[in-house]
């Protein structure tokens, strides 16, 4: 979590030097505020620095974006959190594959906060998959490229290598 904030403050282009700290057992991310009380929680925090940098529009512009957005922030918190075990992490590619079957983002035709957090979530997996799990998420794939190749959100993580065409045909 505190990673992923950090990664997401340099994105951003905010000057960092945030402290977070993390609580409880599931290490929630905290962010120590001079102005008061800490913020507790990946979207709270992520959604609090989009808004400190002036990007409104990574959290979606519409009513129904913003819907949109919230549910892969939620989706992502709950469903991919640190621990996730192999089922989770076959399960939430599953889910994602057949959302972005006829999407270019998670919230439809835009970039949002969804896929860069979605995108931080995902790498350690993504970068364990062989050729064949990949070539099986074919939308989570295309979805993954495009997102680690957007200017400033890969940063120092490695780069998910994809093969361009397909190894297998579903003729036999």
């Amino acid at each position: 979590g505190a990673e992923e904030l950090e990664l997401l403050e340099r994105l951003l282009g905010l000057p960092g030097g945030n402290k977070y700290g993390v609580q409880g057992e599931r290490k929630v991310p905290v962010l120590q505020t001079s102005s008061g009380p800490g913020l507790t929680g990946l979207m709270t925090i992520a959604a609090h620095l989009v808004r400190q940098a002036r990007k409104e529009q990574l959290l979606g512009s519409s009513a129904e974006e913003k819907a949109v957005v919230q549910q892969w922030l939620e989706y992502r918190v709950t469903r991919l959190n640190g621990g996730s075990s192999k089922e989770d992490a076959r399960t939430a590619l599953k889910d994602l594959n057949m959302h972005l079957e006829d999407k270019v983002y998670l919230a439809g035709n835009i970039f949002t906060l969804a896929d860069i957090l979605m995108y931080y979530g995902l790498h350690h997996i993504m970068v364990d998959l062989t050729v064949q799990e990949k070539e099986k998420y074919l939308n989570v794939s295309r979805w993954f490229n495009h997102i680690q190749h957007y200017p400033g959100v890969r940063q120092h993580l490695s780069d998910v290598v994809f093969i361009k065409n397909r190894l297998y045909t579903n003729a036999h």
